[in-house]
């Protein structure tokens, strides 16, 4: 493997980006499992902020990041390259008030590593709400880390506002359609996927046929042997529909790499570590560096979730991720924060469902729990609809059908209002949370 030095910050671009010199530039290629609950969570495993990944047996593992000084000399040279996720720069509600001091405790972690990872990748949510500023202190705190180029996809919060304009300004350069990318490095094949836009009421994550087309043509060329990493935000597998957590047309994807020996899947979006192996491919989701997330079914919904302080940096953490040139899958190695093994989030001092609910007046729709109150609201024609926003996380109110322009992206406490004058029955959802669905009626 390549040797690294500390980073020359002249060789980055505003965006973070290296420049294409050194000797680790990597060139863009321009070019339902039905789990039940019972096995799902025999395949969960926790784990914390960073991920190290190295391949053993054909099979990834992980291991604490607070080890790494432990590991045999054929370990520490093979780990080349890390991920972080979810930092959700721009949140300051009470599951972590200062989620850029959580960001830069992780670089720290990962600066710390016995080699310099050759690259990271982020796999979405670098933000909350999309904003430049959010962007900006992001990109800041990352310039931070000891390696020559950090890789993005994007989670829903990046592209909530513009349908992934600002996005793509920032980190789509050299890529494809929506964002899509592919790179080589050490004889592996990585391919950044976007799953967050095109989002349809009442479905999961989507890549969409264009996208498909692409991943076809891109690993046609490819032989079996190559290993084949695949990162995205949303999970390429069915973690928990209910929520929202996992990928419409996921199955089409894999299927495109199935004749490989080697694919390791990496996602975020989840805010734990979850693991499971079907045949050749391995998936793994990250932990956050901003806050948790309950475990699918131990809550009334997804979303920030409180733990007490002194338990806060056992559950955020990185991941690094090893490869042994010659075996056949990678190991990853997730990291908490705080150095010690992970920690079960649930349990005394956890919570989610502390929030108050809004006070609805006449003609009024709550957000509340990643649900909206009432699901359906009849009102007269000529009447305002509002929609409040009661939750901890963002949510865009969009028609199912076309019927009304979509909200802007509505943080707590936000309101949306619409009018409909003409009789009919208006379907919506949240364009960032298609699982959620309502309906207003519209009484003649």
């Amino acid at each position: 493997m390549t040797k690294h030095s500390d980073r020359d910050n002249g060789r980055f671009d505003d965006e973070g980006n290296t420049r294409p010199t050194g000797s680790n530039y990597i060139s863009v290629d321009r070019g339902e499992d039905g789990l039940d609950r019972r096995g799902f969570l025999r395949c969960m495993a926790w784990a914390g902020t960073a991920t190290v990944w190295a391949l053993s047996g054909g099979i990834p593992k992980s291991f604490a990041i607070g080890r790494a000084a432990l590991l045999s000399e054929s370990e520490k040279k093979s780990i080349f390259f890390a991920q972080i996720s979810d930092s959700h720069i721009g949140f300051n509600k009470e599951a972590n008030t200062n989620v850029t001091a959580t960001l830069q405790e992780a670089v720290g972690k990962l600066n710390a590593l016995p080699h310099a990872p050759a690259f990271v990748l982020h796999t979405g949510d670098i933000t909350q709400l999309a904003k430049p500023d959010e962007f900006d202190t992001a990109n800041e705190v990352l310039k931070g880390v000891k390696t020559d180029r950090i890789f993005y996809v994007p989670g829903e919060h990046d592209v909530a506002t513009d349908n992934g304009v600002s996005y793509l300004q920032r980190y789509g350069k050299g890529t494809k359609g929506q964002g899509w990318y592919s790179f080589d490095h050490h004889g592996v094949h990585f391919v950044g996927l976007v799953n967050v836009l095109g989002l349809k009421a009442g479905g999961l994550g989507s890549l969409g046929g264009e996208q498909l087309a692409w991943l076809r043509d891109d690993v046609t060329h490819l032989s079996s042997s190559t290993p084949i990493v695949l990162f995205a935000h949303v999970p390429l597998w069915t973690v928990y529909p209910e929520w929202g957590w996992g990928t419409d047309d996921s199955e089409a994807a894999l299927a495109l790499v199935k004749r490989f020996g080697s694919v390791t899947v990496l996602n975020g979006h989840i805010h734990q570590i979850m693991q499971k192996v079907e045949g050749h491919v391995s998936f793994h989701t990250a932990l956050s560096t901003a806050f948790p997330q309950p475990a699918p079914g131990t809550a009334p919904s997804p979303g920030p979730l409180k733990v007490a302080p002194e338990k806060l940096r056992s559950v955020l953490g990185i991941a690094d991720v090893t490869f042994v040139p010659g075996r056949g899958s990678l190991a990853i190695v997730d990291g908490t924060l705080s150095g010690d093994p992970p920690g079960m989030v649930m349990g005394p001092g956890a919570s989610n469902g502390s929030r108050t609910a809004p006070k609805l007046g006449p003609n009024e729709i709550g957000i509340d729990n990643f649900q909206f109150t009432p699901p359906t609201l009849t009102v007269k024609a000529g009447t305002n609809v509002s929609w409040v926003n009661g939750d901890d996380v963002p949510h865009v109110i969009a028609s199912a059908d076309g019927h009304f322009q979509s909200s802007k992206i509505l943080d707590t406490g936000n309101r949306f209002t619409v009018s409909f004058p003409k009789a009919g029955t208006y379907a919506y959802f949240c364009s960032l949370h298609p699982k959620m669905q309502g309906k207003v009626v519209v009484a003649g």
